[in-house]
């Protein structure tokens, strides 16, 4: 078989290389020219890229073969997600890979700032010993204000604590526990953090809500004086906002690893001797480097395999324990939505998905994009992925809704239940897992059973009376068909029955017609498939 290949634009680590090439056939062209890229990405079913490589539409609709984007950092300002979204396209990044670094780079600007440490040692070392221009302050007992409780700002506040400061945060997205855990305090709006903080440093992604969030209204608030910090995203603090602040004594210090323009050469900040800049080092360290090169490779080739990661950002956010947990539901509700149309023809109108149990304590939406997924692979083919999937239905002109019960009316722990209706025509479908983490249906339309969802099962319906379970079991054994399980499933004694029967191999026509020729089968059996390749 032939080995997928993925293309890296941009520098990461050797280790990370080392990965991809056991795995994929690599292509290494740090800083290749657009207009080549543009030629040659159709060749290449991944692209790596970090922060300079821009992923726009042209290049999305010329990388026909593209399954996967890898990003080697934290943000995505350079990827056209909702593009990649519609060609069903992977964005994944590695938001943990460079947290640690990212918080002390943020703690380094704060202490070399407050301090004066830059500026003394640039005098000292220009020939000059004078210490009463570099009266510092200290962080024991003031107030830090954190503006973004996520993961470095949480690593942040930590950090900061250990110097026996006062913590608050802002952060409208974040629950109260989150809070509790770090021992911060809660400020509802950014304007109270403002007024109460003698530093603050910010730890949000840049997007229309948090440009300028820092701006001339909200310095008119601080204390003067007030420190500030960004290691977060260029213009998140207004860069013109901060000259006034500095020129009028209302700032005392600021340290600045990003900037609205980068690269930045020439900024009026750099003229401020009060003002600890850096190049963009947050994520700058070795060990830093080297996780975000390992970590998106490791997603890479899991994407390119068809599984599920964790960092995917056109996708729900799942951490990796829950990942692991969900994931044989994942597999379990994608074979259930499969189910559909291999019994019946047309366009779904809506689907309804049902989760209870504990499994409701997760974010479940992942659930019901792997039904969408299922339910439409069936007949459109491999251009259905976890990407695109609720997007191509809902395209479609199906409904989704979902619910959740804590608790599962059933003898099973947990129950993803789906109803899916058609123009008059409605299938409900019941699924669990087992002990062994196989994907089990128990319910089908009213019948209760236990069949289990792998490989090839024969659905028959039947007469609910003696005389036609064997015989179908010999016109199986007589064309030297193995039946691996079977469950035999009624409403009522006497009434209709259905018998789903795992075999070992796929039945042709011949065999399909043999059964329903016999007496007490009601209709036609169904070969149903639930795998990855009908043929491997």
């Amino acid at each position: 078989m032939d080995r997928k290949k993925v293309i890296v634009t941009e520098r990461i680590a050797e280790e990370g290389l080392a990965l991809l090439r056991a795995e994929l056939d690599v292509d290494f062209r740090d800083g290749i020219p657009r207009e080549e890229l543009l030629e040659i990405i159709d060749q290449y079913d991944a692209l790596i890229v970090r922060s300079v490589t821009k992923v726009n539409e042209e290049l999305i609709s010329r990388g026909t073969r593209l399954q996967v984007i890898g990003r080697a950092g934290n943000g995505v300002d350079n990827i056209d997600v909702e593009a990649c979204t519609r060609h069903g396209i992977t964005v994944a990044n590695t938001p943990d890979s460079n947290t640690v670094s990212a918080a002390e780079q943020t703690i380094s600007l704060l202490l070399s700032s407050i301090r004066n440490t830059a500026w003394a040692n640039d005098v000292l070392k220009g020939g000059s010993w004078d210490r009463k221009p570099f009266r510092g302050t200290e962080l024991y007992e003031k107030t830090v204000g954190i503006v973004g409780l996520g993961r470095i700002g949480s690593m942040v506040a930590q950090r900061l604590k250990s110097f026996n400061m006062r913590v608050l945060a802002y952060d409208p997205y974040i629950g109260d526990e989150r809070f509790q855990r770090f021992g911060v305090e809660k400020m509802d709006t950014l304007e109270e953090l403002a007024k109460l903080s003698d530093i603050i440093t910010v730890h949000t992604p840049r997007n229309d809500e948090t440009m300028y969030m820092v701006d001339e209204k909200i310095l008119a608030l601080c204390k003067d004086g007030v420190h500030l910090v960004n290691c977060a995203r260029g213009g998140i603090m207004k860069e013109a906002a901060l000259v006034e602040g500095l020129k009028s004594g209302k700032i005392a210090s600021v340290g600045l690893d990003v900037y609205e323009k980068e690269p930045a050469t020439e900024n009026p900040l750099f003229d401020f001797k009060n003002v600890v800049c850096t190049p963009h080092l947050g994520a700058d360290t070795f060990e830093a480097q080297k996780r975000v090169g390992e970590n998106i490779a490791e997603q890479v080739i899991l994407a390119l395999k068809g599984e599920i990661v964790p960092n995917v950002v056109n996708l729900p956010t799942l951490l990796s324990e829950e990942l692991r947990y969900l994931k044989p539901y994942i597999l379990l509700a994608e074979r259930m939505g499969s189910i559909y149309h291999q019994l019946f023809k047309g366009p779904v109108e809506q689907v309804e998905m049902s989760y209870s149990g504990p499994i409701t304590l997760n974010d479940t939406g992942i659930l019901t994009i792997a039904f969408l997924k299922g339910l439409m692979e069936s007949y459109l083919g491999e251009r259905v992925t976890y990407v695109n999937a609720r997007l191509m239905a809902e395209d479609r002109g199906i409904r989704i809704f979902e619910k959740h019960t804590e608790r599962s009316s059933k003898r099973y722990k947990n129950m993803v239940n789906a109803v899916i209706k058609n123009q008059g025509r409605k299938l409900e479908l019941g699924g669990t897992v087992s002990r062994a983490h196989e994907p089990i249906l128990v319910e089908f339309d009213d019948y209760e059973t236990e069949a289990e969802l792998e490989g090839y099962v024969l659905m028959v319906r039947n007469e609910d009376r003696p005389r036609v379970i064997g015989p179908v079991a010999m016109v199986l054994g007589d064309e030297n068909v193995n039946i691996a399980g079977m469950k035999v499933a009624r409403t009522a004694k006497g009434g209709t029955a259905i018998m789903l029967i795992n075999v070992d191999n796929e039945l042709d026509r011949r065999v399909l017609e043999k059964v329903s020729e016999i007496d007490g089968v009601m209709e036609p059996g169904i070969l149903l498939f639930f795998g990855d390749n009908k043929h491997e």
